[in-house]
């Protein structure tokens, strides 16, 4: 494997490995929900603009005393879902993440586990 500097862009699967390898790894993640417009063509082929969202995850990692940020979109969802498909949203993001921090912690990656719960929809 090619040394650390030369692994940029980094992804979640890197910083696993690293760790693996005996890298200390400390990390911290951001969650954010960024509004965002989206084109969609219409049966009269007319594009049309709706409101979305992403929830992301924004991954901050200290490895070996060099930064590294990791961004990763856990979900998209649309501005008109009603309230239940916006918690059943939630949820998936949620456990899509919940995966990623299971895999940080099995390989010796300590977090402050946080969640999309905070983040109105």
């Amino acid at each position: 494997m090619a040394s650390i500097e030369n692994e940029m862009p980094v992804r979640l699967e890197d910083i696993v490995s690293w760790a693996r390898e005996g890298k200390e790894v400390k990390t911290d993640v951001e969650l954010t929900k960024e509004d965002i417009i989206q084109k969609v063509f219409t049966e009269t082929l007319d594009a049309e603009e709706i409101g979305a969202y992403l929830l992301t995850g924004h991954f901050s990692f200290d490895v070996d005393g060099r930064i590294y940020k990791v961004s990763k979109t856990y979900l998209r969802g649309y501005a008109s879902e009603s309230l239940h498909v916006s918690a059943a949203n939630r949820n998936i993001a949620n456990a899509r993440l919940k995966m990623d921090y299971d895999r940080l912690m099995e390989s010796g990656i300590g977090l402050e586990e946080k969640y999309f719960e905070k983040l109105r929809l």
